[in-house]
């Protein structure tokens, strides 16, 4: 199968790598982070079944099967979309995990001290893309047993004009890039809202919409890339040990939803 998938229509196309969003653009103006460009490696990412650090719990998740060793973020990104399908205006992929499977840490050793990773639970994890006129539909379907504990993140970096004067805006308040440089590594948290607009300088703004997530987090260190997560929680305000008591339990079924909307 081919490694990149486009989706197109009249004014907007895709870029898709092994499920990776690599490109959004209208009318040839890009919008997505480009990979090698200075600020984070990859354009976008998930976080689960964990979001944040673990190393202060000593890489432990408790849960009611037995403890699970997770890295920050958890280890879905260390396991390989396939390609379920693509269409001209559609593709999805899938990942799936079989319970107790040892997955080798790809920051070990050098920003890590954990090998291998572990999760106490089977699941499925699907990603599906839709291209409708000027929205990027990007669904996340998890299946599980019921009462699986989890976290879920959404993790796209969007460029920027690398002026620093872009901003975001929710119902309730108007952030600056400042504000999100000086939240550090445990980002600028966006709680309560399905939401957020970027004011973007010298092209059209971006409204990304949710449905599932009910918060972001906003993280960026340069002027170029600004990451904006849709997340379920909110890790970083407490020295909560990583537990199910502190998670979600599934359903066993759980469908998430993010929309990218050119303005």
């Amino acid at each position: 199968m081919k490694s990149e998938i486009l989706l197109k229509n009249l004014n907007c196309s895709v870029i898709i790598s092994n499920g990776e969003l690599l490109s959004f653009k209208k009318q040839g103006v890009e919008f997505i982070h480009q990979k090698g460009s200075k600020g984070w490696r990859n354009s976008d990412d998930e976080m689960f079944p964990i979001i944040g650090p673990t190393f202060e719990n000593n890489f432990i998740v408790y849960t009611k099967k037995g403890n699970a060793k997770q890295d920050q973020h958890g280890l879905l990104r260390e396991l390989n979309y396939r390609l379920v399908s693509a269409h001209k205006n559609s593709a999805n992929f899938i990942k799936k995990y079989d319970k107790e499977t040892k997955i080798k840490n790809s920051k070990f050793p050098l920003k890590s001290s954990e090998e291998n990773l572990f999760w106490p639970f089977d699941f499925s994890f699907e990603k599906n893309f839709k291209l409708e006129s000027d929205i990027l539909k990007i669904e996340f379907i998890i299946n599980s047993e019921v009462g699986m504990p989890f976290m879920l993140g959404y993790h796209p970096a969007f460029l920027l004009s690398n002026s620093g004067k872009e901003s975001l805006e929710t119902k309730k308040q108007c952030i600056s890039l400042e504000d999100v440089y000086n939240a550090g590594s445990k980002a600028f948290p966006v709680l309560n809202s399905n939401k957020i607009t970027l004011k973007n300088i010298n092209k059209k703004d971006l409204e990304i919409s949710t449905k599932g997530f009910e918060n972001f987090m906003l993280w960026t260190e340069v002027n170029n890339m600004l990451c904006i997560e849709p997340i379920t929680q909110y890790t970083s305000y407490t020295d909560q040990k990583f537990s199910e008591e502190n998670m979600r339990l599934s359903k066993g079924k759980e469908i998430f939803e993010v929309q990218i909307k050119i303005l």
